[in-house]
């Protein structure tokens, strides 16, 4: 699980790119405004996996799983 609430881009790329490193099927980040959702679905994407958005309260939880 990735927190990067309160993070400005492209902080919250940069911890997911770093997490992704372990080459898992599956990791959770935890976002807080739609500019870095967008980006790490983005670079999620681009390395292949998919990205499920799920929001509540303002909050983005991105399920990114191969």
């Amino acid at each position: 699980m990735v927190d990067a609430r309160g993070l400005s881009c492209p902080t919250p790329v940069i911890l997911t790119q770093k997490a992704m490193k372990s080459k898992e099927d599956y990791y959770e980040v935890l976002v807080d405004a739609n500019t870095p959702c967008e980006n790490v679905t983005r670079y999620a994407e681009s390395q292949g996996y998919s990205v499920v958005v799920e929001e509540k309260d303002g909050e983005f939880l991105l399920k990114i799983s191969k």
